[in-house]
Formats: C-alpha cells, structure tokens, sequence
C-alpha cells in the first residue's frame, strides 16, 4: 500500500512538474513572437502573392477518384 502510495504522489508530481513546464514555455514563446514575429514572415502568404494558384492537378486527382470509385 505504501509503495502504490509512494508510486502515486511520485507520478502526480512528475505530470504536474512537466506540464507547468509546458505551460512556461508556451508563455515564453508567446511573448517571442509577438515581440518579434515581424520578422518570420508568413510562408503562406509569401507564395501565394508570388504566383497564381494552379489547382488543375487536384482536379486530375478528384476526377480519378470519382471515376474510381464508381
């Protein structure tokens, strides 16, 4: 009984431990990139301005499936 006592409270702390650890980094990560997240520009975004959007290989891919699937 002692041991499963023991076993317990060891485990709880654990958890508790690594995630408030958690938690501080994601604060701290938080507070980066709002201060200096000007300077990581969106992937996204930065490719779309540059060229259009070609989707006609997702439509080759759809058709195949419908076709397939029928």
């Amino acid at each position: 009984m002692e041991q499963g006592l023991t076993l317990l409270v060891t485990g709880m702390t654990f958890v508790f431990a690594f995630l408030s650890m958690l938690v501080a980094v994601m604060d701290i990560s938080a507070r980066f990139f709002r201060k200096f997240g000007h300077l990581f520009p969106d992937q996204d975004s930065a490719a779309s301005a540059d060229a259009p959007a070609d989707l006609s290989h997702i439509a080759v891919i759809i058709a195949a499936l419908r076709a397939r699937s029928r």
